[in-house]
């Protein structure tokens, strides 16, 4: 099999899609579960001072895993055969076997965008660990994206083993025919750093200056792990990308729809779409960068 995917990356390709789209139905999962496991932690945690109980928590055993995903709206268990990726979706006419209700197209959305991004990965390193582990990270940046998207909130559980993975993986360097990923120890420390603090100082110098906090410690955390991953090197594309893109898309809300000044905008999804491509691509940007303004 590892000769088949070697010799033939269109193969390989094609299967890391396909089992990319089961685990993009596992990060719906994820995304929808997650939050409100944490939510239910913090009520454990604060329950002696709320003396109440915390709406919308499910209550009794409730993880990643149990219970079974059920219809939000009739609240009927789902079927194996109605959970499958994408193709469930079309069968059922994005409705509910039992209940008719409208399913909501972020579902298959997010299991062909899982999909597409690590197959891209596939194609840019090959077969190999280097393509596994880049599809690792592709995985955790969907779900951090979309849970910070719609709760603006960055899990721990979630970015801080993403930054211990970028700094064990660092011990592994240098390997053979690798671009972005296995960089030196040095690099890797340094980059997480200086991630966390360069984000860390923004935020303390705009709170000092304005009184309001500008973003949230999950967004220092994350270029942190991205810096582990990628390098102190990669840090300047990926803070100018994220920066230029998160103040296009605000304003654009703002000016087009409206949106209230004082509604904060998630960072994260900028951060994390801005590591992705600096991971596949950074070296490419950074001397197109130079060669533009040097």
């Amino acid at each position: 099999m590892a000769e088949l995917f070697s010799e033939s990356p269109a193969v390989f390709i094609a299967v890391v899609f396909a089992f990319a789209l089961m685990i993009g139905s596992f990060l719906n999962v994820v995304i929808f579960r997650l939050p409100l496991m944490m939510q239910r932690d913090w009520r454990e945690q604060c329950e002696e001072l709320l003396q109440e109980p915390a709406p919308n928590i499910p209550e009794g055993r409730f993880n990643l895993v149990v219970p079974r995903s059920k219809c939000p709206s009739c609240g009927k268990p789902i079927k194996a055969w109605q959970n499958i990726p994408v193709l469930s979706y079309l069968l059922l006419g994005a409705q509910c076997a039992n209940c008719r209700q409208s399913i909501s197209v972020r579902y298959p959305v997010v299991e062909i965008l899982t999909a597409a991004l690590a197959a891209i990965c596939a194609w840019r390193f090959g077969f190999g660990w280097e393509a596994l582990l880049a599809i690792g990270l592709s995985c955790a940046l969907v779900a951090i994206s979309l849970i910070d998207a719609d709760h603006q909130i960055i899990p721990d559980s979630i970015v801080v083993p993403l930054l211990w993975v970028g700094l064990v993986m660092s011990l592994f360097h240098p390997l053979p025919g690798t671009d972005t990923l296995f960089i030196s120890p040095r690099d890797a420390v340094v980059g997480a750093a200086a991630g966390y603090l360069s984000l860390w100082s923004v935020y303390q110098l705009f709170k000092l200056v304005t009184g309001k906090e500008g973003m949230g410690y999950g967004d220092f955390k994350l270029l942190a792990a991205l810096g582990a991953w990628l390098g102190w090197k990669a840090l300047p594309t990926i803070i100018l990308m994220s920066a230029v893109v998160g103040a296009a898309v605000g304003i654009a809300l703002i000016v087009f729809r409206g949106r209230d000044r004082a509604q904060p905008i998630p960072f994260g999804p900028y951060l994390a779409a801005a590591g992705w491509i600096t991971m596949l691509w950074g070296e490419a940007l950074r001397n197109a960068y130079l060669d533009l303004f040097l």
